[in-house]
């Protein structure tokens, strides 16, 4: 790879990033990066990967222009990339296809994965049982009461489904459980990780399985509009839908990029999950990046409306990012957020995931002040199926 400021170099984004991991975690992850270097620049399994997102994930999946959303805001023209539209609801397909033809390279028989939202678990039982791999999922208590239906649908699909009991019982606990499952058990098993974190090789890998939904934007937008976008917002959890939109246009300098994190409850409550807001560097599972940690280095609670955001940590390329200014990070509450997935789902008859609906509330906060003559894609990385019955706790006016 190339060593532009954005790059990577030696398993760093600039400081951010490298393998803070037990030593018995080092031979698997050395067979991950090699196998992925081996293989995935190489024809056939570009071939390969194509044919699956093309007859298996449904892709390309639409760019939309949001008239009525347009016209509200009375800004900016709108593009929805919709990833919504992808196979089992989300952005997180693009990542485990591509890793279960990893896996199946190495000969692995068994998958493990963390999941917050319920969408990277539903989306690696979905591939593990297209693969016939043996599937477990790692998920907080707290979350699974959050996403019963996709707890249903992983098991559906024939996963078997851990709840992890232990501190804030959400994402960051369920994803220490998988990389303990993986020390155990790492002969057979590969841990297909769902986001753009983790240490090295997993923020590269899972970018670059995410890419082609930028490479599809740009060419979509072009067709549409005969120009690239000015603006492209996107949530930020551990970042990979956002990165996965961003990547191919970082070399434009001109086109602003904003990434928005969890607001929660407010930042001065404290009850949030907006690293970039009152962050501070620290090292926590298996990289160094912008973390939610007390003054003695202990990982903060969050807290966020979508489970999927609430995490205390981020992508070390987005860290690099941050602190380049290559990319704006801003946050919306949960009350904004609430907001704009009750307005997308009224005003376009598009139910967004309840983390998408944070990109979606930064449009809809700032988007008069963009100008008329700017044209903006808001990534909206999932559906919101899986968010109904959270939602309808804080929509009570919808109940009738």
């Amino acid at each position: 790879m190339n060593n532009s400021k954005h790059e990577l170099e030696n398993g760093h984004f600039g400081q951010f990033g490298g393998q803070f991991v037990p030593e018995t975690l080092m031979v698997a992850l050395n067979e991950v990066e090699d196998v992925f270097n081996r293989y995935f620049h190489t024809p056939e399994f570009q071939k390969e990967l194509n044919k699956y997102y093309i007859d298996y994930v449904g892709r390309p999946t639409a760019l939309y222009f949001a008239e009525r959303l347009t016209e509200h805001i009375n800004g900016p023209k709108i593009y929805l990339k919709r990833e919504d539209l992808a196979h089992t609801g989300a952005h997180k397909i693009n990542n485990t296809v591509g890793q279960i033809l990893l896996a199946k390279k190495m000969g692995k028989k068994r998958i493990i994965a963390e999941t917050g939202a319920g969408q990277h678990g539903v989306a690696t039982a979905t591939v593990a049982a297209l693969a016939g791999l043996e599937c477990v999922v790692y998920m907080g208590e707290e979350d699974m009461s959050r996403q019963a239906i996709n707890v249903f649908r992983m098991r559906l699909l024939g996963a078997k489904v851990i709840p992890v009991t232990s501190g804030s019982k959400t994402l960051k606990d369920a994803m220490s459980e998988a990389l303990r499952d993986w020390v155990t058990n790492v002969r057979n098993t590969h841990y297909i990780l769902g986001t753009v974190g983790g240490p090295h090789p997993y923020p590269v890998l899972v970018r670059e399985f995410q890419r082609v939904i930028g490479r599809e934007a740009k060419k979509q937008i072009i067709e549409k509009e005969g120009k690239l976008p000015d603006i492209l917002v996107a949530c930020v959890g551990g970042g990979s839908n956002s990165i996965g939109l961003f990547y191919d246009f970082m070399d434009n300098k001109e086109i602003r990029k904003i990434g928005v994190e969890a607001g929660g409850l407010g930042i001065e409550t404290g009850k949030h999950a907006a690293r970039f807001a009152t962050g501070k560097i620290g090292v926590f599972q298996g990289a160094k990046s912008y973390l939610l940690q007390d003054d003695a280095g202990q990982i903060n609670l969050t807290h966020s409306v979508s489970a999927g955001l609430d995490y205390a940590g981020v992508g070390p390329q987005h860290s690099l990012f941050y602190d380049n200014k290559d990319v704006e990070y801003t946050y919306a509450t949960d009350d904004e957020t609430l907001h704009a997935f009750k307005l997308l789902s009224q005003l376009e008859g598009i139910i967004p995931a309840l983390e998408s609906a944070h990109a979606v509330a930064e449009v809809i906060k700032n988007g008069a002040s963009w100008g008329k003559d700017k044209v903006v894609i808001i990534n909206i990385s999932g559906r919101g199926d899986k968010d109904i019955d959270q939602a309808r706790k804080f929509l009570p006016e919808l109940e009738g």
